[in-house]
């Protein structure tokens, strides 16, 4: 890789970090509800992406149920669960779409796997469960929700390949419609106080959010997406195991999140897994460039 464009991938992995902490800034500290959150970034992407929404991909179901699952599913989920997990623990659990990926390509693909991926897999899981680990083999809601969170983004990543190509605006497009379209009634019904919330979280809340579309959504996916193409994908799914090494760093120094012994080793352990997978994946599916925050 080109050294203007490992920087790049750097830059990528440290924006989606700090939107991880931004994100949990918004609706942990400030109290702006996570479904409306969700939605008005997705507005905003929706706004700046229309001219993408045709032609309408095909099948349209697909793409319907895809923009679902990784709009309303993964996206709403993993936000309601910063109620109640730290930054670092979400970017950590969220790891665990890798490995269900890859369980989900060998059951909806037919793919195969080796002893190495499934070494991989195994590590992985088994951090995750050492970081989700509390005393009591209690497991919180958030820990739960995160799982959700990256089962449907995974199962989108399955999808998306069945799909074959898609330009980037394009996906994200018709994910930022779904994701409005699904989630407004929700957070009308269930937050009805949700813009009184948000202003009064004032300006700070809107340039978060405004950071977290244009800058996260748009710029870094659309970046990702042109090392995706330009690279091998298992070497670009590999450098994004930055992301989470960033996010708990930031996390640390920013809002204090808690970095104990039990999340040191989990981390190493379920990065090393993802990292062993991302390594045999010569052929990952675009996908896997979900949303890292």
């Amino acid at each position: 890789m080109k050294p203007r464009h490992l920087l790049l991938m750097v830059l990528i992995c440290l924006v989606w970090a700090s939107n991880n902490v931004l994100s949990k800034v918004l609706v942990s500290h400030w109290h702006v509800p996570p479904l409306f959150y969700t939605v008005v970034r997705f507005a905003i992407v929706l706004i700046c992406t229309i001219p993408w929404l045709r032609p309408v991909p095909k099948p349209f179901w697909r793409i319907a149920v895809l923009g679902l699952l990784m709009g309303g599913g993964s996206f709403a989920l993993m936000f309601i669960a910063l109620n109640w997990v730290s930054a670092s623990e979400a970017a950590i659990v969220v790891q665990t779409s890798v490995p269900m990926t890859t369980l989900l390509s060998i059951v909806m693909l037919g793919e195969r796997i080796r002893w190495r991926r499934t070494l991989g897999i195994t590590l992985a899981f088994a951090g995750v469960l050492i970081v989700m680990y509390q005393p009591g083999f209690t497991i919180s809601a958030g820990m739960i929700l995160l799982l959700a969170s990256a089962f449907c983004g995974s199962l989108g990543a399955i999808m998306m390949k069945q799909m074959g190509e898609i330009a980037p605006l394009q996906f994200q497009a018709w994910v930022a419609l779904m994701g409005v379209l699904v989630i407004a009634p929700f957070s009308l019904l269930f937050e009805p106080q949700a813009l009184d919330s948000f202003r009064l979280a004032g300006w700070p809340a809107l340039a978060a959010v405004l950071y977290s579309a244009l800058i996260t959504s748009i710029f870094a996916h659309t970046a990702y997406y042109f090392l995706i193409v330009k690279y091998e994908a298992n070497l670009v799914a590999a450098l994004t195991l930055i992301t989470p090494l960033i996010t708990i760093a930031l996390g640390s120094a920013l809002i204090q999140d808690p970095v104990d012994a039990k999340m040191i080793v989990g981390t190493v352990i379920a990065l090393s897994g993802v990292l062993i997978i991302a390594l045999r994946n010569a052929k990952a599916p675009i996908a896997q460039a979900e949303e890292h925050s």
